[in-house]
Parts: structure tokens; C-alpha cells; sequence
């Protein structure tokens, strides 16, 4: 069991890492577009490569394909592009912290298109959240309300992109192998922001080994490491417990910005994310409690049937 939670644990924190070091290769002069295909394009070819392999290991005659799963990707790679883009104009904590709006606005989408419904509790902690962004994010400082608009607008949308992402995941080909679901929808990202960014790229003078060098690392701790660790390890220890872990990305984020970047974090907004990380994690523990009492009942229910 602790072996499964460390797994999660490390592939949220891999996410949290690459942030600080993308915007080290925007000062070496590379842009977003070029980190954020390089990454997937990267990310995507390891991907197939391992599924490949895998598919020669069991003997399987042919590779799934799914076209819906790549059109899904598209939604990855613009939340990673527009996250990418944002911490060219806003701090990296600013940018984490809005991007992590997606756990109530995932909750908002569920409620609209299918109909979920929106109990007391995820009411209490989006209000929680909501009051921990203005902590988190420094927006009390009327010094530093001079943030680009354009920096918040992209983190924003990167929320919703994400948000999209995750919807797509949880709805489409849960029959294929993760290594393959992985790698069409990471096909799918890094053909977007071609598309995107074709003009730029065609009088481009940076591709070179230093993009490769910083495309490598971001496709490994990115693309790679992450679904491997939570498809592996979420199984294992179950939705609840993975989604707590899951929330070790935010503080992972926050640290790298401080040590690596040198970004100050004051202690309104460390008091800030921590009232995110509990209203993240408390419909969690209300959810698995729930299901826990359902289990015991059922249980109950069952032994003392004639």
C-alpha cells in the first residue's frame, strides 16, 4: 500500500516540477510553443515507443486507435500551452494556483452537462477554495494587483482546458491500455500546437540540442513518469486517497518557484494554499466516508441475511 501511495505521490509532484524549469528555458531564449510541442512531441514518441514494446510482450496482433482520443488531446495541449504562456507574464505561484480552480470548475461542468449534483459540501469547498486563490495568489497586496491581465487570462483558461482534459479522460476509451490512451491523446496535443505555432516554428533558430535537452526532461517528468505512477499505483489505493495525493502538485510547484526561481512566498500565501490543499482533500474524506458506510452497511446487510 505505501509503496502504491509513494507512486502517486511522485508523479504529482513530477508535475509540479516543470514549471520552474520551463519558464529557466524561456531565459535561454526558448518560447512556450517551443517548449510545449517539443514535450509532447517528445512525450508522445516514448509513449508509443513503450506501448509498442508492450504490445510485442503480450503478443498483441495490432496497436488501439481512437481518433475521439486524440481530439481529446488537443484539450491537454492547450492547457499546457496556455499555462506555459501565463508564467511568461504572471509568477509561477500565481499561475499554479489559478490553474488549480479546476477542482471546482470540473465539479461546476459535471453539474451542467451531466447532471451531478452539487451537494452542500462541494459548495463549502469551492467557497474555500475561492478564499484560498486570494490568499495563495498575493491578490491582497494592492502592490502587486498590477499583474498582467493577459498572464491571469491564460492560467484561467489553461483551468478550463484542463478541466475539458480530465472530463474527456474519465469518458473516453477506458478500454484501451493506459500506454496507449496515453500516447493518442499526447499525439493529439503536440499536433494542436503545431498547428499553432507552424509559422513561428518555420523561421524558428532555435531548434537545437538545447530545446531537445529541455523537451527530454519536461516529456519524462510530464508526459511519461505521471500516468505511469497513477495508473499504476491510483488502482491500488483507490480514488479517494489519489486524489489527496494528487494535491502535492500545488505545494510541489510553490517550492520549486521559491529554491529554483527564487519567487517569494509569504506566509499569507502559504496559509493561502494550504486552504486550498484542505478543500481539495475534505469532499475527499466526506466522499470516502460515504462509501465506506455504504460498504459496511452492505456488509452488514449481507451476514445477516438468512
Amino acid at each position: 500500500m505505501l509503496k502504491y501511495m509513494m507512486m502517486v505521490a511522485f508523479g504529482a509532484m513530477s508535475y509540479g516540477t516543470l514549471t520552474s524549469f520551463a519558464k529557466i528555458a524561456y531565459t535561454e531564449g526558448y518560447t512556450p510553443g517551443e517548449i510545449t510541442f517539443t514535450q509532447a512531441f517528445l512525450g508522445a514518441l516514448i509513449l508509443w515507443l513503450l506501448a509498442f514494446l508492450r504490445s510485442i510482450k503480450e503478443k498483441k496482433s495490432k496497436i488501439a486507435f481512437n481518433w475521439r482520443l486524440i481530439l481529446a488531446g488537443t484539450a491537454m495541449g492547450l492547457s499546457a500551452y496556455c499555462f506555459y504562456l501565463s508564467v511568461k507574464y504572471i509568477p509561477v505561484t500565481l499561475a499554479i494556483v489559478l490553474l488549480m480552480q479546476v477542482s471546482w470548475i470540473s465539479n461546476i461542468a459535471e453539474w451542467l452537462i451531466f447532471k451531478k449534483k452539487y451537494s452542500k459540501t462541494d459548495v463549502l469547498a469551492t467557497s474555500l477554495i475561492l478564499l484560498g486563490t486570494v490568499l495563495a495568489g498575493n491578490l491582497l497586496n494592492v502592490q502587486n494587483l498590477n499583474f498582467s491581465l493577459s498572464g491571469i487570462l491564460l492560467a484561467t483558461s489553461s483551468a478550463i482546458f484542463y478541466t475539458i482534459y480530465v472530463i474527456s479522460t474519465s469518458k473516453l476509451g477506458n478500454g484501451i491500455p493506459m500506454l496507449e490512451k496515453s500516447a493518442l491523446m499526447t499525439t493529439g496535443s503536440a499536433l494542436l500546437i503545431l498547428i499553432i505555432n507552424l509559422p513561428s516554428f518555420a523561421i524558428s533558430s532555435h531548434i537545437d540540442f538545447g530545446l531537445l535537452k529541455w523537451g527530454s526532461f519536461l516529456a519524462v517528468f510530464g508526459t511519461v513518469i505521471p500516468p505511469i505512477c497513477f495508473t499504476t499505483g491510483m488502482p491500488r489505493i483507490g480514488p479517494g486517497l489519489s486524489a489527496i495525493l494528487l494535491t502535492l502538485e500545488l505545494p510541489a510547484v510553490v517550492l520549486c518557484a521559491y529554491i529554483i526561481l527564487g519567487e517569494q512566498v509569504s506566509f499569507i500565501q502559504v496559509i493561502g494554499i494550504l486552504i486550498m490543499i484542505g478543500a481539495i482533500v475534505y469532499p475527499n474524506l466526506v466522499k470516502a466516508r460515504g462509501e465506506k458506510q455504504i460498504e459496511v452497511k452492505t456488509v452488514n446487510k449481507i451476514s445477516q441475511s438468512p
